[in-house]
């Protein structure tokens, strides 16, 4: 096992000619320690899986470094990368027994058969296989199938690194949490670094202890899934974590302060200044209906049965709201609140810290 370092790391495809360079991966330097489990989270097209064709080899970076402890590994070749990938479609000899399956890559690298039954048996335990090793793999379900993808990445002892790229994606839905959590599992059992690709915010947030969220090539923001909820660094991070997501609603600059849908915000301390487009940020678990506050109209409310999403707008702007089952959705002259403890302030869809401020 290695620690990943990204230094300077950019990538652009080849532009047609006559059109000018662009890039798929905007500047990343970006640690993976040893033994650490990482989600890259971002919509399609965001970079995601061109940064982990990168670590694996598979990409040779534009620009910038790859290094595997303080080794440079840009130029090197996959194969002695050390990496395990797990694609998005099963990736199985159908003809084969499951024992065989997982057993391919040990053999593939000499090692003896007193050595490959008991790690074999092993990985086979890990994800309920045991009972199917003797069965061949044409007669397995697709998360059996997709078992053995993982399998034959965790069988192997001397990987860097193990990179699954959507690897749920062809399972059915009721099945994706049994394998999320044997995947959280076996990170903790085995303990070798695993990056985890997805577009899947539940899947990202489930597995990892750090997630990379990416959108347009960049990276940003990384942190554990408790950050990313309570102080996105971005819109598109406030807008993309949470179900609903966060509310972004404009804002105006007034005597140096924030007023957003009509009313002073008191978020700040220090004056805002008058550059960039400024925007608040309020997750709908910390709107609340008010005695008093911003007049609302409540559009639409959709019960959940353990809690109500209400959606209302003021000033032609509209927002979401959770609210609890048991509370009673005001009927005469609506009003809500923000829960300033909670509440961001972003400029250009980067989060305003109050130091930033003149």
């Amino acid at each position: 096992m290695a620690k990943i370092t990204l230094d300077g790391v950019r990538h652009s495809y080849p532009a047609p000619r006559g059109a000018e360079q662009v890039w798929a991966l905007e500047e990343v330097s970006q640690i993976w320690e040893d033994g650490g489990a990482y989600a890259l989270l971002g919509p399609s097209g965001c970079g995601k899986t061109t940064l982990l064709n990168i670590i694996s080899g598979l990409l040779r970076p534009t620009e910038g470094r790859v290094l595997f402890d303080s080794e440079d590994m840009t130029d090197t070749a996959t194969a002695t990368r050390q990496i395990a990938q797990v694609f998005q479609f099963p990736v199985v000899y159908d003809t084969m027994t499951v024992f065989d399956n997982l057993a391919f890559p040990l053999k593939n690298r000499g090692v003896t058969i007193n050595e490959i039954t008991p790690r074999v048996n092993e990985i086979a335990q890990m994800l309920d296989l045991t009972d199917s090793l003797q069965q061949r793999a044409a007669g397995l379900t697709a998360d059996g199938k997709q078992k053995i993808s993982l399998g034959r990445g965790l069988v192997r002892s001397d990987v860097n690194a193990i990179m699954f790229d959507e690897p749920l994606t062809v399972i059915d839905p009721h099945l994706k949490w049994q394998l999320r959590s044997k995947l959280k599992q076996l990170h903790q059992q085995v303990g070798t670094t695993m990056i985890y690709v997805t577009h899947d915010q539940t899947e990202a947030l489930t597995f990892a202890d750090k997630v990379v969220v990416m959108y347009e090539g960049k990276v940003v923001q990384v942190g554990t899934p408790q950050e990313l909820f309570e102080t996105p660094r971005h819109t598109f991070v406030g807008h993309f974590i949470g179900s609903p997501g966060m509310n972004v609603l404009p804002c105006e600059s007034d005597d140096d302060r924030p007023h957003c849908l009509g009313v002073a915000l008191g978020l700040m301390e220090k004056k805002l200044g008058q550059e960039g487009v400024l925007e608040v940020g309020v997750r709908p678990e910390f709107v609340f209906f008010d005695s008093v506050g911003i007049p609302v109209s409540i559009l639409k409310v959709d019960d959940l049965g353990r809690y109500q999403v209400a959606e209302v707008e003021a000033h032609g702007q509209r927002l979401k709201m959770i609210v609890p089952e048991s509370e009673v959705i005001p009927s005469e002259n609506p009003c809500i609140s923000f829960d300033l403890d909670r509440t961001q302030l972003y400029r250009n869809g980067w989060l305003v810290d109050s130091e930033e401020l003149s």
